[in-house]
């Protein structure tokens, strides 16, 4: 049966939930597992197929057709895996599918609500398909407070609860801001988000903390004893040079190590992380170099073209080259 993690947000949004899904996909991966990544958008369109990339950025379509999110591409990047349809769903799509139910009696003439109505629709899209996978990774949208999310987090809580003993882990990915003035790394907006978190029933198992510089011990201490979780649960998420370096410093930092350990998992298998470190020296160590000029119509914004902008980084990658990118207007 496959084991659960959920990744959810606290503080600010675009801190890297994505990228940290598809790190430490590759990271189980590079143990020996098999994995699947899915994402829960909380917006009410039934897909970002309508919206402007300036909203949501890139609409990344999938080789079935499906139009989803761009989280999806960075997926498919680093595990190698073409996602689908199944992989993810919106509010829109969820309320879409219940209505239609509703509207075909499907509910005997119950009253539908939220719960349970909604979460287990919700519960059924994580479910579903997963045979065969040893972890499925399922990143929830937007942040932790976010009424449109609320529906989201209660079907996850659920879950700890209907799925087995060592079968669903929690992580949070919060931001320690630096304060100048001060000196020092802040952990008062973390406690708060997971504070927000606890309440309405999860508890976190990993902290994954982005900051732009080490995170003291101090401050791992304060985290640890404030937020209920192990000090070694405590992962620095630092800054790095590039998306590609994430996996590299996320098993450096004990990411995968703290997950597995979530799990009851221990001893675990040992990576083999020769393809990161062939992909990271090739990053960092390039025979030459080339520009490429992107004529486009939504250049203000580069998570519009993100698909394009990664294929021409895999090209620069596999041939040794950095690319600059020449934007044009």
């Amino acid at each position: 049966m496959a084991r659960y993690i959920f990744i959810t947000g606290g503080v600010v949004s675009s801190l890297g939930k994505g990228l940290a899904s598809a790190a430490l996909g590759a990271l189980l991966q590079a143990r020996g597992y098999t994995v699947r990544l899915r994402k829960l958008d909380p917006y009410l369109n039934v897909d970002p197929g309508t919206m402007s990339p300036y909203q949501h950025g890139e609409c990344f379509v999938t080789d079935d057709g499906a139009e989803t999110d761009l989280d999806l591409g960075h997926y498919e990047r680093f595990t190698g895996r073409s996602a689908n349809k199944q992989d993810n769903v919106t509010t829109g799509k969820i309320y879409q599918d219940i209505i239609a139910r509703e509207r075909r009696g499907d509910y005997l003439g119950g009253t539908v609500q939220v719960i349970p109505h909604v979460t287990n629709a919700i519960k059924e899209f994580i479910l579903d398909g997963n045979a065969g996978y040893d972890f499925v990774l399922v990143e929830i949208g937007g942040t932790v407070g976010d009424i449109e999310a609320m529906p989201f987090l209660e079907a996850i809580r659920q879950l700890g609860n209907d799925l087995p003993h060592h079968h669903c882990v929690y992580i949070h990915l919060t931001l320690l801001p630096f304060i100048p003035a001060a000196g020092e790394l802040k952990t008062k907006p973390t406690q708060h988000s997971v504070k927000e978190l606890r309440s309405i029933g999860i508890q976190p198992d990993i902290l994954l903390c982005r900051a732009d510089r080490a995170i003291p011990a101090d401050e791992r201490r304060k985290l640890s004893l404030f937020c209920n979780v192990r000090e070694t649960a405590v992962i620095e998420a630092l800054d790095v040079g590039s998306i590609y370096d994430v996996p590299r410093a996320y098993h450096q930092a004990g990411l995968d190590h703290e997950v597995l350990a979530a799990f009851g998992i221990e001893p675990a298998p040992r990576p083999d992380m020769a393809r990161w470190n062939a992909v990271t020296d090739a990053v960092h160590n390039p025979e030459g170099e080339v520009t490429i000029a992107i004529v486009g119509k939504y250049t203000g914004l580069k998570d519009a073209y993100k698909s394009l902008i990664e294929a021409l980084a895999h090209g620069g990658i596999a041939n040794r080259v950095k690319v600059n990118l020449d934007w044009i207007e």
